[in-house]
């Protein structure tokens, strides 16, 4: 089984999905990450404001901040191996990384 691990921009709180309006994308990836993890997939999400340790020991996520800023946010490491950068996972990747059909 595969592990994953998306690293968020700065967002107010853990899961994005605060605020006076909630963005659809942040609501369907935290659904997705949910209904994952129930499943038994090794998966976890580091936001940029409240793990920022993530960002630091992770030497992939290091290396890459370093070089492309935080604007390459959010990245998707699929078994410790650059998967995506710039947006979330689709359904289909998610589906195709976990084994699991969405």
């Amino acid at each position: 089984m595969k592990k994953i691990a998306i690293f968020d921009p700065a967002m107010c709180c853990a899961t994005g999905v605060c605020g006076p309006s909630i963005d659809p994308e942040l609501l369907r990836v935290a659904t997705v990450i949910n209904s994952l993890q129930q499943k038994g997939i090794d998966i976890s999400r580091h936001g940029l404001s409240t793990d920022p340790m993530a960002f630091i020991t992770n030497q992939v996520i290091n290396d890459l901040l370093q070089k492309e800023g935080a604007e390459i946010l959010p990245v998707t490491l699929v078994d410790g191996q650059v998967a995506k950068t710039g947006a979330y996972p689709t359904n289909q990747e998610f589906s195709e990384w976990s084994g699991i059909e969405l």
